[in-house]
């Protein structure tokens, strides 16, 4: 049991380096390097859970919800940006998290008369 903990730990350590791209970072006060572990630990525990809901791994889970795009459009009415529509992997990641989909408006604007 303690040898499965210890590979969990290292696979921890390796996906708060590469998952989440965790780069080398330089402090020399103390309070900020404990301030730096803090937020990977929590995005890694943040990335955990969702891995566990989801069942799927987080690159799968990232790279699906990274194609809600948002496009800005201008017309004579003025300008705005709009998200593309929720595909039905998206929606059920979404579900699944208990999050509501994103605004299908985010900004409107317009046009000088």
């Amino acid at each position: 049991m303690g040898y499965k903990q210890l590979l969990e730990v290292e696979r921890g350590w390796r996906d708060m380096k590469q998952v989440i791209d965790l780069r080398p970072v330089y402090h020399r006060k103390e309070e900020r390097i404990r301030a730096h572990v803090l937020l990977c630990w929590l995005a890694l525990l943040l990335v955990r859970i969702i891995e566990t809901t989801c069942d799927a791994t987080w690159p799968t889970l990232r790279r699906e919800l990274d194609r809600i795009k948002i496009g800005t459009f201008t017309g004579p009415a003025g300008t705005f940006r709009q998200r593309t529509e929720i595909t039905k992997p998206q929606r059920d990641i979404l579900t699944a998290l208990d999050l509501p989909e994103p605004p299908r408006i985010y900004q409107l604007t317009p046009a000088a008369p």
